[in-house]
């Protein structure tokens, strides 16, 4: 799933970089280069897993299971 799918699922820009408590230019900057950097992923993921699609959170369960 790219990165503005992700952020727009977490309520968009200003939602996201209060979640992450970090400035909506950042997050605008995850959108315009369409990669969120890989410890606030794994934060949103954490924090949101049904923002994520299925595949992606199988694919870390089995990553912690082994």
């Amino acid at each position: 799933m790219d990165a503005n799918t992700i952020i727009d699922r977490l309520g968009g820009t200003s939602a996201v970089a209060k979640l992450c408590d970090i400035k909506p230019p950042s997050v605008s900057e995850w959108k315009r280069k369409g990669v969120i950097p890989k410890a606030q992923a794994n934060y949103l993921r954490a924090i949101r897993p049904d923002v994520f699609d299925p595949e992606s959170a199988n694919d870390d369960t089995e990553k912690q299971a082994a």
